[in-house]
């Protein structure tokens, strides 16, 4: 191997040795969606909260509830299209927004756990992959100092 493909080899090496493995999980993008700035927290804070609420079976429940008080005036109307109306405009929007948001809170955890799980994976393959890196290097030495001496002889 010529001196500078070793030397090439060398930098990225050293680029290899140096990587620090970061994990990024759902809370880590806060800032990349509403902003960094004190407006930005607040409104992502709000947002939060909100989801907290409204993302819950109990909210379901309760807007199955207020949707189910004006169903009487419904049926009394004997239309379909109010009927038809009635249920997509407030039976499935008031108690499908909390089941989906319920739905992607669950996703998002295990999104998570499998983000942690990976993450401590990759951490120890990088870990043995920079120590098998320094075993090889100390081979290479060890390589071309033999080579010295048999040239040298």
């Amino acid at each position: 191997m010529s001196e500078q493909s070793t030397a090439k080899i060398g930098t990225s090496l050293d680029e290899l040795m140096a990587h620090i493995p970061q994990l990024v999980q759902t809370t880590h993008v806060r800032a990349a969606v509403q902003g960094g700035g004190a407006l930005g927290r607040i409104n992502a804070a709000i947002a939060v909260q909100i989801t907290k609420v409204v993302g819950t079976m109990y909210c379901a429940y309760l807007f199955t509830l207020i949707a189910l008080v004006a169903l009487p005036t419904v049926i009394k109307a004997g239309s379909t299209t109010v009927l038809i109306n009635w249920i997509s405009a407030n039976f499935l929007q008031l108690v499908l927004l909390p089941i989906i948001i319920v739905g992607q809170n669950v996703i998002s955890a295990a999104q998570d756990k499998r983000a942690e799980a990976d993450h401590k994976t990759l951490t120890a393959l990088h870990q043995m992959s920079k120590q098998q890196l320094e075993i090889l290097d100390g081979q290479n030495k060890i390589l071309a100092l033999l080579q010295q001496s048999v040239v040298k002889d």
